[in-house]
């Protein structure tokens, strides 16, 4: 495997630590030694490093833009070796900002996107998945097939069309953002000799293959987004099921006990809970991140669940919560109402509950993917931060605005609230959502991930008019707004219909500091929203308690329970409770109403077109 990133910073070698050391300071008083936890989370567009003290403080965080490559329409890739570059710059940043001594890292832990990544079964190097060659000519060590990626619409129509019972457990269909589709199109389009020597893993398995040598696969990559049902669940033998990758044409990944994949648990591969030590940082891994070898590194998970770990696990007071808040201690059957909403370029929706709950176009139930015997759900927004991104830029009050933001010193989004509270005195409106009454923006442009789960939705809207001003403009953003809360909604309805108890929102991302947006989320779900203390840094915060996981692993392989960590390490939030105002929660009732009927009416009009022309040659 090739690594190209270097330390520039020298570490000492591991020895065994004293529970005291001298201070520095004037006065030369003793010190209690500190441990320090390392967490990397590798987004679609930066990787980022915290280092978390033992009190669950993040005392160092910084960040590093990877690389993407867009080839073709549609078609998004990176590469592990300019990630890995990323991470170890990232690390040693956030190690220098306080000083920290490496020694004092005990544990790492790893999230990522649920990217599909592959590697040559002869020699570990990258393979790439561009076509049409496939090589590596050039240089091109682009060999990760990203998320969002959606070269594969046939072979995911494939593997739906087969019925098979495992896609109970992804939401009733397999989405074209898993794995399985990403590696039967690499089937299809590579020589079949490049093909048979590919291996395969998801992002977050492949980091902590880097990091440790270790194969070990990660229950919450392989059961998410590969097709993997948990031993036990359902008949399943061997986790992997080789009746369906036979059907769908990847009978070569059954070979060797399904070796390619990651093997079957406890005869040729090992497979492990959240957290869970895989292992230790070898020497070459820590030569590149500046860390001493031997530093105990936990099971990854992919990028959303880290924020589920960084967030659901606050002490806050909540109506109907059974917490009180300070020193309470949580219990985990809290979790069984906290809904983590992970936002960022996309929202993921993510529920824990005892027993599995099916809710069609809801990916899982997943078993073990973070707690052993527990149960986690997925739903989603295929697009927030990147719809709200999407309709302020193409507007064509765009670059005034940005001009006028500038001279306010203040980001877009804070200048477009600021216009939305002008315009609502302006006519002595009662609320912000006033203004938009009359403005019906339905906006899967990106398609819809949850409920319907319908990758062709688009987007529409009633209330057009041919004013291109700034009070245009944030009417657009007010209601591309009110589109995700309505959504988000949508989703929880979905979800608590088929059995979810959710009476909460534990928010995440940079969306929790845009207060007209989580006032909007909190009244148009008719529950409070939390925004956590690390506001940018919920899930890095998440990631590095699977590193204090992992470091808590005793000789005889027992560790800490991941509740109990969040619990300890969790910092109190800030909770948004609906607007008590009445005309308001009707408005709300109403335009929810109206939102499901465009949701509807859309995939109604699409079906009498299609019925008309189908046998229009």
């Amino acid at each position: 495997m090739s690594f190209s990133a270097q330390s520039s910073m020298p570490y000492r070698t591991p020895a065994r630590q004293p529970s005291r050391q001298m201070s520095v300071d004037p006065h030369n008083e003793i010190q209690v030694h500190k441990d320090h936890y390392i967490g990397i989370d590798v987004g679609t567009g930066s990787a980022r490093a915290c280092i978390m003290n033992e009190k669950g403080d993040i005392v160092g965080l910084a960040s590093e833009n990877i690389g993407l490559w867009q080839p073709e329409t549609g078609y998004y890739e990176q590469s592990t070796t300019n990630i890995w570059r990323c991470i170890c710059s990232s690390i040693q940043r956030a190690m220098a900002q306080h000083n920290i001594d490496p020694n004092t890292v005990r544990g790492i832990g790893f999230d990522a996107t649920c990217s599909l990544t592959v590697f040559s079964g002869d020699t570990d190097e990258p393979v790439s998945v561009t076509g049409p060659n496939f090589d590596n000519a050039d240089g091109n060590d682009r060999n990760v097939i990203l998320w969002l990626d959606h070269r594969p619409e046939e072979e995911t129509k494939k593997i739906n069309a087969t019925k098979h019972n495992l896609l109970r457990y992804v939401g009733g269909q397999m989405s074209i953002e898993m794995e399985i589709p990403k590696v039967l199109w690499l089937k299809n389009h590579m020589p079949k000799e490049l093909f048979d020597r590919c291996k395969f893993y998801d992002l977050t398995d492949a980091l902590t293959h880097m990091a440790t040598g270790n194969d070990t696969r990660s229950y919450c990559s392989v059961v998410c987004k590969q097709g993997f049902v948990p031993v036990g669940v359902d008949g399943s033998v061997k986790g992997w099921q080789d009746d369906f990758l036979t059907e769908i044409g990847l009978e070569e990944l059954c070979e060797d006990n399904f070796k390619r994949m990651g093997g079957v648990d406890g005869v040729n591969g090992k497979y492990a809970t959240a957290g869970e030590k895989i292992g230790v940082l070898s020497p070459k891994a820590a030569e590149d991140m500046g860390l001493p070898p031997g530093i105990a590194v936990g099971s990854g998970v992919i990028d959303a669940y880290a924020g589920w770990i960084g967030t659901v696990g606050a002490k806050v007071r909540l109506t109907g919560d059974a917490i009180n808040s300070g020193e309470a201690k949580n219990h985990v059957s809290q979790a069984f109402t906290r809904l983590a909403a992970v936002a960022g370029t996309s929202t993921c929706h993510l529920a824990m509950s005892e027993k599995p709950v099916f809710v069609d176009g809801v990916w899982g139930p997943y078993r073990d993917v973070l707690i052993p015997n527990y149960w986690l759900a997925e739903g989603g927004q295929s697009a927030t931060g990147e719809l709200l991104k999407h309709v302020i830029e193409t507007h064509p009050a765009f670059n005034e605005a940005m001009s006028v933001a500038e001279t306010f010193n203040a980001n877009i989004y804070d200048y477009l609230n600021e216009h939305l509270r002008e315009m609502q005195e302006k006519i002595g409106a009662p609320a912000i959502s006033y203004l938009g009454r009359h403005f019906f923006f339905y906006g899967d442009l990106f398609g819809n991930r949850s409920p319907i789960a319908d990758p062709n939705m688009k987007g529409s809207i009633v209330g057009l008019s041919s004013d291109k001003s700034l009070d245009s403009l944030a009417l657009y953003y007010y209601g591309t707004m009110e589109f995700i809360a309505l959504q988000t909604h949508q989703i929880v309805e979905s979800m608590n219909n088929a059995g979810h108890v959710i009476s909460s929102i534990f928010m995440s991302g940079s969306q929790c500091q845009n207060d007209v947006l989580m006032s909007l989320m909190a009244t148009a779900c008719d529950m409070p929203v939390l925004i956590p203390k690390y506001v940018h840094a919920a899930v890095v915060h998440g990631a590095a308690m699977l590193g204090v996981r992992a470091a808590s692993t005793d000789k005889n392989g027992n560790s800490e329970d991941l509740w109990s960590i969040m619990d300890r390490m969790s910092k109190p939030g800030k909770a948004v409770y609906p607007n008590k105002d009445e005309g308001e929660k009707k408005l709300l009732a109403a335009k929810y109403k109206i939102f499901l009927e465009q949701c509807q009416q859309q995939r109604e009009y699409r079906k009498d077109i299609d019925a008309a022309i189908a046998d229009w040659k």
